[in-house]
């Protein structure tokens, strides 16, 4: 694959779907189950972003959030709105993401911030970028001096047994960090441990169209990006663990450790 070729395209995609955020008010809500729901400017940006990328590269299939399509070989995976809570309440913090997957791996990824103005990108040999500047990861070695970002809470059917590992993994982690932080969007989270603001990452999801990007960026700045079980990360893994390697290993126990230790 021509990656450096295939970037560009993404590049040229996500801008277009820039541009449909700064003409569109979030408008009419379709909500998707409890507390979930998609703007107008979900379902806009993907259709755009989609009839892109049918058109440039017809041989690659696309997944979207909102409107699904392909599931397996190589494909781009879109979300249109990563953050779309933030983004209906007026929050500055969510993103347009679009990442590629090959033979089972992200192997490239643009995430753009149109309020922020911060477009990060990548490919698989090629390195990480901010705005094309090179990033890198953290270089934390001391789990008292690291910030960590962690994935959102559930919602909907079951939640408080799945949040129940979640809220105790919280309750382990914040008596050994410096601070802990929930920003809402994991795009954004694996742009900002890509770029060495957050030394790690744990989410407790692995959404394709949330993820893959991010995980290509985070791997080309440096940053080991695992499963939550410490297994190499995949477009089926359960969750993502991003980190600085030189805390790797005692958040990794955290990880580890039986509900309510």
């Amino acid at each position: 694959m021509d990656l450096a070729k295939l970037l560009k395209v993404a590049e040229a995609a996500v801008e277009r779907g820039r541009e449909v955020t700064a003409r569109m008010a979030p408008g009419e809500l379709t909500v998707k189950g409890d507390r979930d729901m998609a703007s107008e400017v979900d379902f806009a940006v993907e259709r755009e972003v989609r009839a892109f990328l049918e058109r440039e590269t017809p041989e690659i299939g696309v997944l979207g959030e909102e409107e699904g399509g392909a599931t397996d070989g190589t494909r781009w995976v879109l979300d249109p709105v990563d953050g779309t809570v933030n983004f209906i309440h007026g929050v500055p913090l969510w993103a347009i993401s679009l990442g590629l997957i090959h033979e089972g791996r992200a192997v490239a990824g643009v995430i753009d911030h149109p309020v922020l103005g911060t477009t990060y990108a990548a490919a698989e040999g090629l390195g990480a970028t901010r705005d094309r500047k090179p990033i890198r990861g953290s270089e934390c070695t001391d789990l008292s001096d690291a910030l960590v970002a962690v994935g959102d809470y559930a919602v909907g059917p079951n939640a408080d047994q799945v949040n129940a590992d979640r809220i105790a993994l919280t309750q382990r982690l914040y008596p050994r960090v410096q601070r802990l932080r929930m920003i809402g969007t994991a795009a954004t989270a694996l742009t900002w441990t890509a770029n060495g603001y957050f030394d790690a990452l744990i989410m407790f999801s692995n959404k394709p169209w949330d993820t893959m990007a991010g995980v290509a960026i985070c791997r080309e700045a440096g940053v080991t990006v695992l499963d939550l079980d410490g297994t190499g990360h995949s477009p089926e893994s359960r969750g993502v663990f991003a980190v600085a390697d030189g805390i790797r290993e005692p958040l990794q126990e955290l990880l580890a450790a039986p509900r309510g230790q």
